[in-house]
């Protein structure tokens, strides 16, 4: 394929577009003031569809299996370009702390086994021997073997560096008309952003705070894996990272709100503790917050609105399980050919709001 490519945004989910188009054979610009800055920064890495997978979310569980199935290679490669490593943990865990939980967890095991994906159900012993550092009070727990996590900012820097070795330039400019940049093709990738660039999608802002900390001696060690519950109605994660962990994530309709607030941080900490008691031994090494975008229905929106512009937006928080399939699936877009996979992504699936007039009349 030929032609131009401009991708406004410099996430993962750009980045990625970027990359791969350029491989495609597109000459590619990247606009984004502050690439890698937004939510790709602060998200925990995470590739987890099967174990956050629900009753009744069937196409957030089927797209995010073949983003998840797509994770490996993606990875390798980008790994063999740029000498960064991706991968900081091989499974995942989610745990229940009292009945309820664990009541949710066979009601997900017994949904995925009905779909083709088989979890392992733990005791309260086999919990422990896996993950000796997590609470003693942990009653059950649900195993993903299949599942992921990978370092977000190691990724960015991987794309960013894979893009530039396939040729693709960047531009420090924020763009406000992506209709009015002069390439053939443009693809809007702005996360929180995009609703204003394209007026309709269906994109809202939701905050979350992350924490990080640091293993100091003489404390016990993180898992190895990610470890996923919910505590008091509150989702949080811990996701192994280097020397250290991961710990999030609030969930809060504010708006724009990036601050870190007092009770975010209480809460995380609280939290995390009840999974892993030695935790508060570690140093709080870093506390930052993202705004996630997020759509109506939990899957991104991935396709055609005009007939110069694609949209890649409202990933929520699956952003960066979503990197490989999002760019497999623009870049389908922009020769010609959607990918099947990405069917339940479109944006007409909202009605006109997210798509052009010009467009619909022809």
């Amino acid at each position: 394929m030929s032609g131009t490519v401009a991708v406004v945004g410099g996430g993962v989910i750009g980045l990625s577009i970027a990359w791969r188009a350029a491989q495609a054979g597109w000459t590619v610009t990247v606009y984004d003031p502050r690439v890698g800055s937004g939510a790709s920064w602060v998200a925990g890495g995470m590739l987890a569809p099967l174990s956050e997978g629900w009753p009744g979310e069937d196409a957030v569980l089927t797209v995010g299996a073949a983003s998840l199935d797509r994770w490996p290679d993606f990875g390798a490669e980008l790994e063999r370009a740029t000498g960064e490593t991706l991968f900081t943990s091989q499974s995942s865990m989610t745990v229940a702390l009292d009945g309820a939980d664990a009541a949710d967890l066979r009601t997900v095991a017994d949904w995925l086994d009905g779909r083709g994906y088989h979890l392992d159900l733990l005791t309260r012993p086999q919990v422990r021997a896996l993950e000796p550092a997590l609470a003693p009070t942990i009653r059950l727990g649900l195993l993903a073997a299949a599942e992921f996590a990978v370092d977000n900012r190691a990724l960015v820097r991987a794309l960013r560096s894979a893009g530039e070795a396939a040729g693709v330039r960047f531009v420090a400019e924020a763009v406000t008309d992506p209709d009015g940049l002069a390439a053939d093709r443009v693809v809007v990738a702005a996360g929180t952003a995009s609703a204003r660039l394209w007026p309709g999608l269906p994109v809202r802002p939701v905050k979350g705070e992350v924490l990080r900390l640091r293993h100091r001696p003489g404390v016990a060690p993180a898992p190895s894996r990610t470890i996923r519950a919910s505590v008091h109605g509150r989702p949080v994660y811990l996701v192994p990272r280097g020397n250290g962990l991961v710990v999030g994530a609030t969930q809060h309709e504010s708006g724009e709100d990036t601050a870190v607030t007092v009770a975010g941080v209480r809460d995380l900490i609280l939290d995390a503790q009840a999974l892993m008691p030695s935790l508060g031994e570690y140093e709080l090494h870093e506390t930052t917050a993202g705004l996630r975008p997020m759509s109506p229905d939990n899957l991104p929106i991935l396709g055609r609105v005009s007939e110069k512009v694609v949209v890649a937006a409202g990933h929520g928080r699956n952003g960066i399980l979503l990197t490989p399939l999002s760019a497999d699936a623009v870049v389908a877009e922009l020769s010609g050919s959607p990918l099947p996979e990405a069917e339940a992504c479109k944006p007409e699936r909202f009605g006109t709001t997210a798509t052009d007039t010009r467009m619909r009349m022809g």
